[in-house]
């Protein structure tokens, strides 16, 4: 029998290739999804000169199932992130971080022949998400990657619902970082280049806007207990360190190539912490879907055709720093 579907793959020259692959079978717990929905992440462009199927932040509707699926059925709607697969037997798995493990799946570095820029998708139960009736695939869809991962950074520094949380940047990331943290019941600190997001940065959940373009000081109502960043290039850590309480954390989910460069003795001497981190591990993520779904929370989308045409515009925007706020294809 077997199934084969559409994939949109990168290319050397950055153009989008529409291709083919194909599965045998489903084999164990593997599940057949049509992918109705992708988010576009900027991790998309790092891969769009890759030969590899795109796409990474999808939701669907389970098409068939394999002979060891337990839970899903046909018709239930799904998605997927950036972690396909892991061991389950490390210290990392049996912990709740798989996305640690050092067997992990993840995008771009396995499973290259699909992708949610695609018909369809075939991927392990154990690593999908069922989507709750309160969330539309088209808002699930962003969730996958950039809503797991600044739920995560909040989650992972153990951010506090009396904690002042700022947050760098009101973009595909940081306007739900701004919702999540307000839901949490934080005062959100907003700091953007400009003032040509504040009204939107306030109507979803900032309590404080600064705008930094050109600014040798900043000066807020109080200082800082956790710092997010959000924005495509590291900032200017000098800027903020007088504005952060004594043993605040950092969270820098920028993702560049260039050292990690901070003023050391800055960080010594106020007891400063940097906390990495990835996309939620699994139940941190249902957790999230969750808290979503409760909230109200949802990404501010600009829609695009799943087409060869509709991918190149939509990868376009987002480089030209013109998406508001996450790119999101819809199949046709």
């Amino acid at each position: 029998m077997g199934y084969e579907f559409t994939i949109f793959k990168g290319s050397k020259d950055g153009s989008i290739q529409k291709a083919s692959t194909r599965r045998d079978a489903l084999e164990k717990d593997q599940v057949l999804v049509r992918i109705t929905h992708s988010g576009v992440c900027f991790t998309d462009v790092h891969y769009r000169h890759t030969d590899m199927a795109l796409g990474h932040e999808g939701a669907g509707i389970v098409e068939e199932t394999g002979p060891e699926v337990h839970e899903l059925k046909k018709g239930d709607r799904v998605g997927w992130g950036y972690e396909h697969d892991c061991c389950g037997r490390c210290t990392q798995c049996l912990t709740g971080w798989e996305t640690f493990c050092p067997e992990r799946k993840m995008y771009a570095s396995a499973d290259l022949d699909q992708g949610s820029f695609a018909s369809q998708a075939v991927w392990r139960e154990a690593f999908l998400f069922k989507i709750p009736d309160d969330i539309k695939n088209g808002d699930a869809a962003p969730l996958m990657c950039g809503g797991s991962t600044v739920f995560n950074a909040l989650h992972v520094a153990q951010v506090k619902p009396t904690a002042r949380v700022g947050i760098i940047g009101v973009g595909g990331l940081g306007h739900l970082a701004i919702q999540f943290a307000a839901k949490m019941g934080c005062q959100v600190v907003v700091f953007s280049g400009s003032d040509n997001k504040k009204d939107e940065a306030k109507k979803l959940g900032a309590s404080e806007f600064y705008a930094t373009k050109g600014a040798k000081e900043l000066k807020v109502g109080e200082k800082l207990d956790n710092l997010i960043v959000t924005t495509s290039s590291q900032p200017d850590w000098n800027l903020y360190i007088n504005i952060l309480n004594p043993g605040a954390t950092i969270s820098p989910l920028t993702v560049a190539m260039e050292d990690f460069k901070f003023p050391y003795m800055a960080l010594l001497s106020n007891g400063l912490r940097v906390q990495g981190s990835l996309v939620s591990a699994r139940q941190v993520h249902r957790d999230m879907l969750a808290f979503a779904a409760f909230h109200g929370i949802k990404p501010i989308n600009m829609t695009y055709p799943m087409t060869k045409e509709g991918i190149e515009d939509c990868l376009k925007t987002l480089e030209d720093g013109k998406m508001r706020y996450r790119g999101l294809l819809v199949a046709k």
